[in-house]
């Protein structure tokens, strides 16, 4: 399992570079967020693009993916200058038609891997012509903005309804490796980071975002946030290598029944 975490602090990617987070996350999309996220408990970086020369040069392990702004007419200028600087992936956000997907992986030029933020309703419904590309590397599926592009009150529903399991399917028959949504430790978050992890498993999912519970523990406690990530890390192999069909099943069912009774605790 890939993991990831936003992040432009240089003392805290240090920590997460030493104890094995994958990939350090940062963050330059602005346009169109604050529209559809400012009245939301989400957080709107205050990343650069002058933070990937700074966290290139620090990184031992880690790499770096960089989520650049939707297609616009200063794609071209942006994407070089995360090239130079030392990103090691670049994520499309916000993307809706096959044709802006086919400009970036074109703009990318195979110069580092393409990773796509499939999070519009409008990539959902096209997404077989999507796949029709050749260039994509991976797609994570971002439950928080496609959630709000289909009118949803809870983003683990795309879960529960069975349509990340329709995309997953989907995007391995192309043999492109996939990731969803973001995960708290396991024992925290309205779903537990155990519940989640499993479907991770179920779905064959390879990539996931450390939540903020996990950035927490690094501001006051560096041995915290090691041991919890640790801790994920020893489950998602335990839990790999043990759980039965019929025990990711039961915990599917259990996660429908957990959003169906926050579901109806936001409705009363």
């Amino acid at each position: 399992m890939i993991t990831m975490i936003l992040d432009n602090n240089l003392r805290n990617i240090s920590v997460y570079d030493k104890v094995g987070v994958d990939r350090i996350f940062l963050d330059l999309e602005v346009l169109g967020k604050k529209e559809r996220q400012g009245h939301l408990d989400t957080v709107i970086s205050d990343h650069k693009i002058s933070d990937i020369k700074k966290i290139s040069k620090i990184l031992t392990k880690s790499k770096l993916l960089v989520r650049v702004n939707p297609i616009n007419d200063k794609s071209k200028e942006e994407i070089d200058i995360c090239i130079k600087d030392g990103a090691d992936i670049i994520m499309l956000p916000m993307f809706k038609t096959k044709d802006e997907v086919a400009l970036f992986i074109s703009l990318i030029n195979k110069r580092t891997r393409v990773c796509l933020l499939l999070e519009t309703s409008e990539a959902l419904c096209r997404i077989d012509s999507i796949l029709e590309l050749e260039g994509i590397d991976e797609i994570h599926i971002g439950l928080n903005d496609l959630h709000l592009s289909m009118n949803l009150s809870f983003m683990f529903e795309l879960l529960s309804g069975g349509i990340v399991e329709y995309l997953s399917k989907k995007i391995l028959s192309k043999n492109i490796s996939f990731g969803f949504g973001g995960i708290a430790t396991l024992e925290s978050g309205l779903i537990t980071g155990e519940m989640i992890l499993k479907e991770h498993i179920r779905l064959n999912s390879s990539m996931v975002i450390l939540s903020r519970s996990f950035k927490n523990f690094i501001i006051n406690d560096l041995s915290k946030f090691e041991k919890e990530f640790k801790l994920l890390q020893n489950a998602f192999n335990t839990y790999s290598t043990t759980l039965t069909k019929e025990m990711l099943l039961t915990n599917k069912l259990l996660l429908k029944n957990k959003v169906s009774d926050i579901l109806y605790l936001k409705e009363k």
